[in-house]
């Protein structure tokens, strides 16, 4: 996997903000937010001056009972070859319901909504996955969402979840800590169990990003101060394994460019000074914590039937 480094993610309103910020090795765009035939300036600017651009998914919905749509994949590959990306990334999340196929009309949800941690949802998740990856012209990661409730009847732990789906398609992980956060405060799920479960070499880069808590609920807002809390989670993934890349997320209440750079700069200080842990391989050999190769996927039948997730 290509070696990211620290980043920050593009929006028009700090376009500025990022072409002058020091030490910026890579940004992340929302795909939805681009054209298919041409790109901003400031994006051929950064492109210009060696700095990758990743283009970043949120309307798959690969997470929902329909298989996804040709159309949107088609879009989201013309876009990754526009920016000579290495890779793509979307959600674990379902964000429409509805539609031909059922009693109701198709509903939008506008919103990221998490999938059951069920062996049936699974099964959905994984084949809409293989079909993603065979329209895609690069590698496709993965990201953990944020989520207020969990569902009932529920059969895995976030990290089993992620680790199968791993190992049954071989696709990448997009790890958001925030969001670990955000689910630790919210459903009571531990950080560091989840990222003791996962397959760490499989990440392809790590989420930062700023929230608040308000009345026992963390909401995850991009619109807030990265804080401590989130810091730790992203020591303590580093200490694991060093993270290809590493990436600020701001999507409202822009600060200004001085308080942007101090929040990569305690990223950057965070990943650089958190302390490998060993590592439990085999009967009984240790290890530091590094990337290690991701094992091929398990093949499946490609003729299985959505079912509902």
């Amino acid at each position: 996997m290509k070696e990211l480094g620290i980043g920050i993610g593009w929006r028009p309103e700090i376009a500025d903000a990022v072409e002058a910020l020091d030490g910026v090795e890579w940004v992340e765009v929302v795909a939805e937010n681009l054209c298919g035939d041409h790109l901003p300036g400031s994006l051929e600017r950064l492109r210009a001056r060696g700095v990758t651009v990743v283009p970043h998914g949120v309307s798959l919905g690969l997470g929902g009972a329909e298989r996804p749509d040709a159309g949107r994949l088609e879009g989201l590959a013309r876009k990754a070859e526009l920016l000579g990306a290495p890779l793509v990334t979307e959600h674990i999340a379902f964000v429409r319901a509805g539609g031909p196929l059922t009693a109701t009309p198709l509903l939008e949800a506008g919103h990221l909504l998490p999938v059951p941690r069920t062996r049936d949802a699974l099964d959905v998740l994984c084949e809409n996955v293989r079909i993603a990856q065979d329209a895609l012209p690069v590698p496709l990661a993965l990201e953990n969402i944020a989520a207020l409730v969990s569902w009932p009847g529920e059969e895995m732990t976030e990290g089993q979840f992620l680790a199968e789906l791993v190992e049954r398609t071989g696709v990448r992980l997009l790890i958001d800590v925030a969001n670990l956060h955000t689910n630790h405060v919210n459903r009571g799920e531990d950080p560091a169990r989840a990222l003791s479960e996962l397959p760490v070499e499989a990440i392809a880069y790590v989420h930062v990003a700023g929230g608040l808590e308000r009345d026992g609920v963390w909401h995850d807002t991009h619109a807030h101060p990265v804080s401590q809390p989130v810091l730790d989670v992203l020591a303590d993934l580093a200490s694991r394994v060093s993270p290809p890349g590493v990436l600020l997320e701001r999507d409202d209440r822009f600060p200004a460019p001085e308080e942007l750079a101090a929040e990569l700069a305690a990223i950057r200080t965070t990943v650089a000074t958190a302390r490998p842990r060993p590592l439990l391989i085999g009967a009984g050999a240790r290890v530091s914590g590094g990337a290690m190769p991701v094992r091929p996927p398990v093949p499946a039948p490609r003729s299985a039937e959505p079912r509902p997730a």
